[in-house]
């Protein structure tokens, strides 16, 4: 396992520091990870990475190497760096279950610890959920679009490095891809892989036709054809059905083709044509080619017969919102066993924090919807027996009662004394686990385009709280 210790940002390292020579580096603190946009202009934001954001707490060191670079940079003390030496995670971290659906403003993960330790885990934390938090809401959001057809991950040449792709492909299938064409991902996490054959293949032989045959000797019980690289209609597919026809004859069943250029929706229905017409009424129409959530609806509302998808570029670099902006602030503090609530203010009003020890609650309807979520302070109970009524944080006026519902409390025991407690599933359980959450979503919520926006509200207490501490700011 990496050791991602120095995967940092050198001012954690000096505030460490400065902690340190102020002796308030042991002081209990809580710290919270939200965003304040969902990933990709959506109306939500699945949560990923949490199982390598436990796999660099547990393994979190300074090797003599580390604290040799460090004491090259003439910023630390011998006596901070002989501190560093023992440096072991020791605090609780609560965290939502990897791939709970979530939304603006709300805590994903909540640290409790000594002030040095919550601190230093800030930049890699960000970096590892960012990330596959934004690929697996992209992945979600291209396989809503396809409304059921399988969806396979491409993007290992396009993504950013090596760590993007493999993560990258993770997260994508936890979205909601059937397969990913990364071969180490696949045996890294156990899941699906997929290919056949890149126009180089084609273009090896004399002849299109020889290097469609040449390909079903190989693997007749898994033919897929790339027909775009000479001609679709004139040349490749009149050479994949003959191929096919031979196949039969064997006995055995194409799988279908790929089209990778051209108009895919004009190219898919001639090919159904023609496929339907020759006997092949089943086959697979695969479309590839720069796709995303946008062009895949939109071939969908004109009627291609396409019926499974090969998404690179735009799925593993998110390339329309190429970032999560999630942040991590300090929310509270405890010294002499004394708690203080923190916030942050700003001139711009939806970058003030909330303040204190927090929970999160997610609010159901008798048919198991997601209603709202509630933000309240850590001691707050709630009574299921009792209506509920909450409002909204700026607009106060409005309200919702709910009479007959179930709530959920979202943030779980992470670690615990520096001890994880966290029950690891594979990936394919997290994508189960997904795909359960957003059944939980109306679609409003899912649109691509101007998602309604769901409920996420404060507690009584909690807005008390925030309010009084922007008034005392004043």
């Amino acid at each position: 396992m990496r050791n991602l210790t120095l995967l940092t940002d050198l001012y954690q390292l000096t505030m460490l520091n400065g902690y340190f020579e102020k002796n308030i580096h042991e002081d209990i603190v809580v710290f919270d990870m939200f965003f304040r946009k969902n990933a990709c202009n959506g109306g939500y934001t699945i949560v990923c990475g949490i199982d390598q954001f436990v796999e660099y707490i547990e393994n979190i060191s300074f090797s003599g190497e580390d604290l040799k670079y460090l004491k090259s940079l003439n910023l630390f003390s011998d006596k901070f760096l002989n501190f560093l030496k023992n440096f072991k995670f020791t605090g609780n971290i609560y965290a939502v279950e990897e791939g709970t659906i979530m939304f603006p403003n709300e805590p994903i993960i909540t640290v409790k610890a000594p002030l040095y330790q919550a601190q230093l885990i800030e930049t890699t934390l960000l970096n590892i959920i960012n990330f596959q938090s934004l690929i697996a809401t992209k992945s979600s959001r291209v396989c809503f679009a396809s409304e059921g057809d399988p969806v396979f991950e491409f993007g290992l040449r396009r993504s950013q490095g090596p760590d993007a792709g493999l993560y990258g492909a993770r997260a994508s299938i936890i979205g909601g891809c059937s397969a990913t064409s990364n071969v180490l991902a696949g045996k890294m996490f156990d899941v699906p892989v997929v290919g056949t054959q890149a126009h180089s293949w084609v273009q090896k032989f004399d002849a299109e036709l020889e290097a469609f045959e040449s390909y079903s000797d190989i693997y007749p019980d898994k033919c897929m054809l790339l027909i775009d690289t000479y001609n679709v209609l004139n040349s490749g597919l009149p050479n994949a059905i003959k191929t096919f026809k031979k196949l039969r004859e064997k006995g055995y069943e194409p799988l279908g083709v790929r089209i990778d250029s051209g108009d895919l929706k004009y190219l898919s229905n001639e090919c159904k044509k023609e496929l339907d017409k020759e006997g092949f009424k089943n086959i697979k129409i695969t479309a590839s080619n720069d796709l995303d959530e946008y062009t895949i609806s939109s071939l969908k509302s004109q009627g291609a017969s396409i019926n499974a998808w090969g998404v690179g570029t735009k799925l593993i670099t998110s390339a329309e919102s190429p970032s999560l902006g999630g942040v991590y602030k300090l929310s509270a503090s405890f010294k002499d066993n004394k708690f203080e609530p923190k916030i942050k203010l700003s001139e711009n009003p939806e970058k003030i924090s909330n303040p204190g020890f927090k929970k999160v609650f997610r609010i159901y309807d008798k048919n198991n919807k997601a209603q709202a979520d509630l933000i309240t302070l850590h001691d707050e109970v709630i009574d299921t027996t009792k209506p509920l009524e909450i409002f909204h944080p700026v607009y106060t006026w409005k309200t919702k009662t709910f009479n007959e519902y179930s709530i959920k409390e979202l943030l779980k025991p992470l670690f615990i004394n520096g001890k994880c407690v966290h029950t690891k599933k594979t990936v394919m359980e997290i994508k189960k686990y997904v795909q359960d959450e957003l059944n939980t979503l109306w679609d409003e919520y899912k649109r691509l385009l101007n998602p309604q926006i769901y409920k996420v509200d404060l507690s009584k207490k909690l807005w008390d709280l925030k309010t009084d501490m922007i008034d005392s700011k004043k």
